[in-house]
């Protein structure tokens, strides 16, 4: 008897999943990086909202509701992935991801503007800092001037790791008698950051503090070469290890990596009056989001000085 056949219809995504795949791709068409298409947004998207819409046997964009979101944003926070319920902050990431999405769709005519998902209120963070004298302190137990340099640009522009160790012989530019660093920052966008007082350490480590025979032009190189390649631009990973080695020499008694520099800047400019506007230049943020979120804490010293310079005002006047 011979064997029926088995009709297999191909499988067809449903409409949504489509879209959140030409999302994506308008994510890469406007130049952001790989990093964060792949994790900031296909990961949520992909990994967390359309299984999402599966289980709610959603397939179009017009069967979602404020109310369905609000079911995403409770089952993050009750039962998460498979490792039980996900922190707040974790469940912002990916419902803020989700939301750009949902923007996505109202400029396309999909969904209605009033449709986004809660976000968890967050618990606020004290970000430590590092003091002029513990980041002194770190420069100074810096055996070479490329360390003690990399900490004193880390601290004073508040640089990203990767635009650091990004920076080439050639991204010193004069602007009349001031001197900038042409950084290359997230999503190919470009800016100049100002470097007064340092300009001249910058330079003499250029003509004395690399190695001679080095065929790259990055400005900070690894210490050792490697076979005939010479010296190699210098990793991330090495400056992590870098700032981990200076900090446990000098018993600070906190954790101190790169990125800690950063915060420590942006929260000395805030404290000594710099306009928000401008320090998010510096820092290459394209809105005051992040400034408002993560920079904008004061220590509680810095609150009472604030109030006290008030108060004192008043009382004069």
């Amino acid at each position: 008897m011979p064997r029926k056949l088995t009709v297999v219809k191909p499988r067809t995504d449903p409409a949504i999943a489509s879209l959140v795949d030409e999302y994506l791709t308008s994510c890469r068409a406007r130049g952001l990086s790989p990093k964060t298409v792949n994790e900031g947004y296909g990961y949520p998207l992909r990994s967390v909202f359309l299984p999402f819409c599966a289980a709610q046997r959603i397939n179009e964009p017009s069967q979602l509701t404020p109310k369905l979101l609000d079911r995403l944003t409770s089952h993050l926070l009750t039962e998460g992935g498979t490792r039980g319920p996900l922190s707040k902050h974790s469940v912002d990431s990916y419902v803020r991801a989700v939301n750009h999405f949902l923007g996505w769709l109202h400029q396309r005519g999909d969904v209605e503007a009033t449709l986004k998902a809660q976000t968890p209120k967050l618990p606020r963070r004290l970000v430590d800092v590092l003091s002029k004298q513990e980041i002194q302190a770190l420069e100074d137990a810096a055996q070479t001037e490329r360390d003690k340099l990399i900490v004193r640009l880390l601290a004073d522009t508040g640089l990203r790791l990767g635009e650091l160790v990004g920076l080439r012989t050639t991204d010193v530019v004069m602007r009349g008698r001031q001197a900038y660093l042409h950084v290359r920052g997230k999503g190919e966008s470009d800016r100049l950051v100002a470097i007064p007082g340092l300009q001249h350490r910058v330079e003499r480590f250029m003509q004395h503090g690399r190695p001679k025979d080095s065929l790259s032009d990055h400005l900070f190189l690894a210490s050792r070469r490697r076979g005939s390649s010479g010296y190699e631009a210098l990793t991330t990973r090495g400056v992590h290890q870098l700032i981990r080695t200076l900090a446990q020499k000098v018993q600070l008694g906190k954790r101190v990596y790169p990125h800690l520099l950063r915060h420590s800047f942006a929260t000395r400019a805030l404290a000594e009056g710099m306009n928000p506007i401008q320090l998010a230049n510096i820092l290459g943020h394209r809105s005051l989001v992040m400034i408002q979120n993560v920079y904008a804490h004061l220590s509680p010293s810095d609150s009472y000085a604030a109030m006290e310079k008030l108060l004192f005002t008043e009382d004069r006047a």
